[in-house]
């Protein structure tokens, strides 16, 4: 009897194993799927040229700024979407400036001139719904990249006054 017993507690425990290895291998793969995807791509304008233009990619996860000083030279910066405090545009006639507050830098702001007032505008309501679902703890490996940002929009609706 203790031994039926015994051969039906390790057939539950390898059958807890095997479904807890898959949630893992579906959790590794939704991981996998959102640090890959960038959702936008937006880079600096100077006039008249901008040979060393810095770009900010969001990504699900994260933001990644790319300060280019010279060639084949630059400073990336990554921030994680839990860790990003606030995203202030400041602008001006033609052009914006984004400046991404983190909670973890030392010196806690990056600073990123010469955007588009549009794009900067745009980027800037991704990362606040990036920042709503991330709070919520929604997984947003589920979704497509289009349905994503479909909603990071709808999310982040409020009329901008400039």
């Amino acid at each position: 009897m203790n031994n039926d017993l015994i051969k039906e507690a390790i057939a539950e425990a390898k059958q807890e194993a095997v479904a807890g290895a898959k949630q893992d291998e579906l959790t590794v793969a939704g991981l996998i799927r959102k640090s890959n995807r960038i959702l936008a791509s937006i880079s600096t304008h100077k006039f008249p040229f901008d040979f060393f233009p810095d770009t900010i990619n969001v990504e699900e996860g994260r933001v990644n700024v790319i300060i280019r000083d010279f060639f084949f030279s630059s400073q990336i910066y990554s921030v994680d979407i839990k860790n990003i405090s606030n995203v202030i545009i400041n602008t001006s006639p033609f052009f914006a400036q984004m400046v991404i507050v983190s909670k973890t830098f030392t010196e806690n702001e990056i600073q990123i001139n010469s955007l588009w007032i549009s794009q900067a505008i745009y980027v800037r309501r991704l990362i606040e719904g990036l920042r709503i679902l991330d709070s919520k703890e929604i997984d947003t490996s589920v979704y497509s990249k289009r349905e994503l940002i479909r909603n990071l929009e709808d999310l982040s609706s409020t009329e901008t006054v400039i």
